[in-house]
């Protein structure tokens, strides 16, 4: 077997130029916040095998939303979302937006200090917030009864570190699914930004690729109305031309364009395991180098 090609798109480079372009809109009041993302478009001679990545991904991540979905034109949507956008059971609705990241350290005690890091800092509790009242926003309508904690907590994949909250709400009426309720809530800031038209437009107009399924949703709903949706991140396309993967984050004011690039190559490493890449070569692939 050959070796990977590796073609990030956009460059660092221009994803730092894009991401300073999104603050500029943020510092005129345009908007509060805007996800980038970016995305690695890679190819290799001998094709993945998606058995094999679910298996990995599964293993690695044994709390993740693992998928592994066939797309129009013999292609498949892989990965392994740790955000659960909406889940129905009966009356019961839990949603588990997350928004501010930290990667992972192989190092105990960093890894430690990086944790605390993120609940303590100020901009990630404000970029989390915003998502967390969006949430709630767009579940109250079709709940009696809604819960949302005071403040997020930590939680984790192989890779990152995220803040994420667990709401709970009691449906009004019984036959809302769980579809409509993910329908409704979908796109979050957590992917897309807030207010929500700014920031769309933002994007299209700041990020050089079509997102395709990325930061969409996937998931299931049954004849009762119950299901389970998840939001469509660490995730990566298969095609018979190759792979892509996508990786964003959330730029809000106080973002640092060097910390987003980097938090997008963290973001990366989930599937470049899934793939068989070690972390020296995944961190080359994604930073172009």
């Amino acid at each position: 077997s050959g070796p990977w090609r590796v073609t990030p798109v956009p460059g660092p480079d221009d994803h730092l130029a894009g991401v300073r372009r999104a603050l500029r809109l943020l510092d005129q009041g345009r908007l509060d916040k805007v996800v980038l993302a970016r995305s690695l478009e890679l190819s290799h001679p001998d094709p993945p095998d998606v058995t094999t990545m679910v298996a990995r991904l599964a293993a690695r991540d044994p709390d993740g939303h693992v998928f592994a979905v066939p797309l129009p034109g013999r292609r498949t949507l892989v990965g392994a979302s740790p955000e659960l956008l909406v889940s129905r059971t009966g009356p019961i609705v839990v949603a588990g937006p997350m928004a501010g990241s930290a990667a992972r350290s192989a190092d105990p005690v960093e890894d430690r200090r990086r944790a605390a890091a993120l609940l303590c800092s100020a901009k990630d509790q404000r970029e989390h917030a915003l998502v967390t009242q969006a949430v709630a926003d767009a579940l109250a309508p079709f709940c009696r009864a809604l819960s949302v904690p005071d403040e997020p907590s930590l939680s984790c994949t192989s890779t990152m570190w995220h803040l994420s909250s667990r709401i709970t709400g009691r449906l009004a009426d019984p036959d809302t699914t769980a579809l409509a309720l993910a329908v409704a809530m979908h796109p979050t800031p957590a992917v897309c930004g807030t207010p929500t038209a700014d920031a769309r437009a933002a994007i299209a107009e700041i990020e050089p690729f079509d997102r395709g399924f990325y930061t969409g949703m996937v998931g299931w709903c049954d004849a009762s109305g119950d299901g389970e949706w998840a939001v469509t991140i660490r995730c990566a396309e298969l095609s018979e031309d190759g792979i892509r993967l996508f990786a964003g984050g959330g730029i809000v004011p106080g973002s640092v364009p060097e910390d987003e690039l980097a938090e997008t190559t963290a973001k990366f490493r989930t599937l470049m395991h899934a793939l068989g890449l070690d972390e020296r070569a995944a961190l080359a692939a994604s930073t172009g180098e």
